[in-house]
Order: C-alpha cells, then structure tokens, then sequence
C-alpha cells in the first residue's frame, strides 16, 4: 500500500487509541472537581474526539482543516491534564499519544493525501507550504482564539464563572466562525497537474488560478538561488520550485497590503510545495522535464 493511502490509516489508528492511552490522565484531572467541571470536561473531550475522528475518514481539505485545528488541541489538554493532577504514568502516556496523533496529522504525505480526495481523477494537487509570517506567530494566535478561547470559556461557565465564561464562549465562537475559513485557505494553496499543464491554485497570492499549458512550460525545477521568478511563495519556508514558460502569463495577485488586486505578467513563477520531490517526481512522469 502506498504512503498516500497507508498514512491516513494511521492517523485514524493513533486517534481512535486516544480514549484509551490519553484517558486515564484526564479523569484523574477531573475527578474531584464540581460536578458541572467534570460534566462539561468530558462532553468537549468526547466531542473534539469524535469531530476529528469524523473528519479523518473524509479524504477532503476542510476535513484536512478540520484534523489540523483538532489534534493540537489534544496535545494542550493532555498538558492541561498533567497541571491539573493527573498522575506522572497517566500524564505521560497522555502526551505521547496525543503527539504521535498530532505528529502524523501534520506529515506533508497526510496533506497530499486529504486534498486529492477532491480532485478530479486526472489531475493531482500537492499542497504550499503556508507564508512564513504567518507560521512564526498568527497561525498560533487564530488556533487559540479558534479553539482554545470557546473550550475556555464553556469551562468557566462550568465552573459558575457566569459573566468571563460567557464572554469568553461569544468571543470564541465568533472568532472560530471567522477563522476557520481563514485557516482552511491554507489548505486550498496546490500546485497542480492537469491534462493541460500545471496550475497554481492559491487564494492567498492569487485572485484566480493560473493555468500554464505543458508545450509552453520550459522547465519546472528546484529555484536556482539567483531566480528572477515572480514569487509567489509569501516567503514560505522550504525549497522553492521554479516554473519557467516561453508566453508570459497574466496573474491578479492579491496581497494583505493591498486591497485592489494587481495584475502582474510574468514567463517563470516561484512557489514551495510542501513534497518539492514529489511534485518534480510528477513533472517527470508528466513529461514536463
């Protein structure tokens, strides 16, 4: 079975283990707390348990979203559990599975395999690294206001904390509305291999796709260092692939800078999947080399 298959079962696997390996350390940290705390707790555990295990099994890029906003939430509160007095053994099989789980939602491999559930059958898309700026600090921030803030305030209610919990829930359901569908742009940022060519699919840089047709692309390889390629990256982190064409192309870029597009013509574009050698494995089995 190839990884593109096998790992989504693992994932699936390392999730459904969870009840029983991370368990024990959030009922030790329940156990003796008022009997609201202890009920709230475990409806938001079950409930966050059985929403990413649900979205698992559906090979799609919101379900992909879905797993990556889900699993870390696992890892804090196995954390949260081990601060609240749950035992060293319990604590630490808590963290371990809950990172395995999370380590495996975010493998590159895990990424292609969730956004090709949607493809059509003769194409294949390979995901972006996210922008840099992002990943050093606000994709944190919005996860927190997205998830951590509305767990928080259900739990402060829980706990007759009427007014802080009750703001606390409204904020973060307002942000998780808002945020999510920021957060599931980032899974719809592919390159693409079509019949027809390749496509750069990117609502953060790009107002609409780009298609480049196979005869016109001259080469698609590794960014050699002195690249004068439009840079469609947003300064991702990673190795850059460079997709030079003989026609220049016309692209509406979009930037946070700038709230009108700008339309840009250029002949070689610079973006950074996520598996550059699986996207140059597939250029070569395409023919575009």
């Amino acid at each position: 079975m190839s990884p593109a298959r096998l790992l989504p079962w693992l994932l699936r696997a390392a999730w459904v283990v969870l009840p029983v390996a991370a368990g024990p350390a959030f009922d030790d940290a329940l156990s003796g707390r008022s009997g609201g705390v202890q009920s709230a707790g475990s409806v938001l555990l079950w409930a966050g348990w059985a929403t990413v295990l649900c979205a698992s099994l559906v090979l799609h890029p919101a379900a992909l979203t879905v797993v990556r906003m889900g699993t870390p939430a696992a890892v804090v509160a196995a954390f949260v559990a081990a601060l609240g007095g749950s035992s060293v053994g319990a604590a630490t099989a808590a963290a371990v599975a809950t990172l395995v789980a999370t380590f495996a939602a975010f493998l590159p491999t895990i990424g292609v395999a969730f956004v090709n559930g949607a493809a059509y059958p003769n194409e294949r898309r390979f995901p972006l690294r996210p922008p840099g700026p992002l990943v050093v600090g606000p994709i944190v921030v919005a996860w927190t206001l997205a998830v951590a803030l509305p767990a928080t305030g259900v739990m402060l209610l829980a706990a007759g904390r009427p007014v802080v919990g009750g703001v606390a829930t409204v904020a973060g359901v307002a942000s998780a509305v808002v945020l999510s569908r920021s957060m599931y742009s980032l899974a719809r940022r592919w390159i693409v291999f079509v019949p027809a060519g390749v496509v750069v699919h990117d609502p953060l840089t790009l107002a609409d796709p780009v298609l480049l047709r196979r005869r016109d692309v001259t080469s698609l390889a590794l960014a050699p260092g002195t690249t004068d390629a439009l840079d469609l990256t947003a300064r991702a982190f990673g190795l850059a692939i460079e997709i030079a064409a003989r026609d220049e192309a016309t692209l509406v870029l979009v930037t946070p800078r700038s709230r009108t597009p700008v339309t840009e013509r250029a002949t070689k574009l610079l973006v950074t999947p996520t598996r550059p050698g699986a996207v140059l494995a597939e250029a070569r089995a395409r023919r575009f080399d």
